[in-house]
């Protein structure tokens, strides 16, 4: 009885968050260039037809590797692509995902299938068929911007306060930090991964990788193959500090978690 009720409690929530985010309060859609699965960029087009697929259902677009226009200082004001291929025999099978700043899968495709043997020929077979169920969720934006605070702040809280967060499989400690400045051109975005985060800039290029410590205003990081520590300081802010030819360097890193 306990494990049906939890069951029913984690569903009722999953399907309030469902109904509480539309992708039509999401500007425009960013694509990689490679997906997973893929060994070479764009490979069997796909980095294309993402593109010419989401335009026809109704989205802007644009290329991982592109500079975004004005009006697009916030990168969690758009949505992330990822086409996921299913493993199958003698079938290829992929499905669309769109994905927020923070990594958190909105929407989910129906499986396209393609039963041609010629790579270039099924890749876009399925493709095109999985797209079929972004078509009909008729895009439009909504002109109303979808909120991005993923945590709020209690009102006197210090800087440097700290929050739990309660998941099904255990209990994760999360620092609470100062909203940044979105029009700082530093600025980092955490999306989340299995050990940790991985923080990109506005390109979006991986600046740094993050993995969890037991502490949870410290990080393992890695930025450009140097690895060192990501410390949340009194100060309330995020700094970068490693070691440099025997001395201690300590960079300011601008993250919004």
């Amino acid at each position: 009885m306990k494990i049906k009720f939890l069951l029913t409690a984690i569903l009722c929530s999953v399907v309030g968050f469902a109904q509480s985010v539309s992708l039509n309060d999401y500007k425009a859609v960013i694509i990689p260039l490679k997906y997973e699965f893929m060994k070479t960029d764009n490979q069997y087009r796909l980095a294309t037809l993402s593109k010419q697929n989401l335009t026809k259902a109704g989205f802007e677009a644009f290329y991982a590797n592109e500079q975004l226009p004005d009006g697009y200082t916030d990168r969690c004001q758009v949505l992330y692509m990822d086409v996921v291929k299913d493993n199958a025999f003698l079938v290829t099978k992929l499905f669309v995902q769109f994905k927020d700043c923070f990594g958190q899968v909105l929407y989910t495709s129906e499986v396209g299938r393609s039963k041609e043997k010629d790579y270039d020929l099924a890749y876009k077979e399925s493709l095109d068929n999985a797209f079929k169920s972004v078509y009909a969720l008729h895009y439009k934006y909504s002109g109303t911007p979808v909120a991005t605070a993923r945590t709020t702040s209690p009102a006197k809280a210090p800087a440097a306060a700290v929050a739990a967060t309660t998941t099904v499989a255990a209990t994760q400690i999360v620092a609470v930090t100062p909203s940044p400045d979105l029009k700082d051109p530093n600025l980092l975005y955490a999306q989340p991964t299995e050990s940790g985060y991985q923080l990109i800039d506005k390109t979006p290029k991986v600046v740094m990788k993050l993995l969890k410590t037991s502490q949870p205003n410290v990080f393992i990081a890695i930025k450009d193959n140097v690895q060192g520590s990501l410390i949340l300081k009194e100060d309330g802010q995020w700094y970068f500090e490693s070691y440099q030819n025997d001395k201690l360097v300590s960079e300011k890193i601008t993250v919004k978690f």
